[in-house]
């Protein structure tokens, strides 16, 4: 047993000591805009000094080198809607599987898990000086505690099936964690059917803005109805953190 104990602690760890950045609510608030917006966040709270750090995210991606790049693989299924939030800043559904379940994210060999998705409206990253009408942030982390996080570009279209599930019983106002019985959500139903991606080093978009993310941004949209969209923003008409400083950073293109 005392052998298989240094083997088995990175994953107990990982499962216990879940960056705050991915799961849990904020010691100090702040907002998108205002005395507590953007512009101060480093300066609210001790823990928000990484919001004028070198790396930080959302990006305008201008250019980008192409590269061969990994494949990203995704290992997701269906299952129950257990803990969709309203956190006061966008709408979230949060994963509590135990390290070796749940959902999963393998880029070059290792793996990540899904540990919560949400959404933006307007997208948080701009192509060529454009956002997009909205973003999915799927974020992962993987048993070392490195992130990853995918951005899903949205476009208005056609009707998902898998945010309709989650607008159906969306909370209108700041909530806990609520879980929705007999309701089964498949978050593959928010990805593209093409993976080609860009790839960057950032941050958390939001408080307390932890550097070194991996970001993978989808080059292809998915779509949501005109009336999912407007849903969404009737509650979040702005929850978009204003584009950062490249700082000399590469951003690579898989071919």
């Amino acid at each position: 047993m005392r052998k298989a104990w240094p083997t088995c602690l990175p994953l107990i760890l990982a499962a216990i000591l879940v960056p705050a950045m991915l799961r849990s609510q904020w010691r100090t608030p702040w907002s998108y805009q205002g005395a507590d917006g953007p512009d101060h966040w480093a300066s609210l709270d001790p823990e928000y000094a990484a919001c004028n750090g070198k790396e930080q995210s959302p990006i305008d991606i201008q250019s980008a080198q192409k590269a061969d790049l990994p494949a990203l693989r995704f290992e997701y299924h269906s299952g129950p809607l257990q803990y969709l939030i309203n956190n006061g800043y966008t709408i979230r559904v949060n994963y509590h599987d135990a390290p070796g379940s749940g959902n999963f994210l393998t880029v070059d060999g290792k793996r990540y898990q899904l540990t919560q998705f949400h959404f933006h409206h307007p997208s948080e990253e701009y192509i060529h000086g454009k956002p997009s009408d909205m973003v999915a942030h799927l974020m992962h982390q993987a048993a070392d505690g490195t992130v990853a996080g995918v951005a899903v570009l949205i476009r208005t279209g056609s009707a998902n099936p898998t945010v309709e599930r989650i607008w159906a019983h969306m909370p209108t106002a700041k909530s806990g964690e609520e879980q929705i019985p007999g309701v089964s959500v498949d978050p593959a139903g928010l990805l593209p059917r093409y993976l080609a991606y860009l790839t960057y080093r950032g941050s958390i978009t939001a408080p307390p803005c932890t550097e070194g993310v991996t970001w993978f941004v989808l080059k292809t949209p998915v779509e949501l109805s005109a009336d999912e969209i407007r849903a969404f923003a009737a509650l979040y008409p702005h929850d978009v953190r204003p584009i950062q400083p490249l700082n000399g950073r590469i951003v690579e293109e898989s071919r």
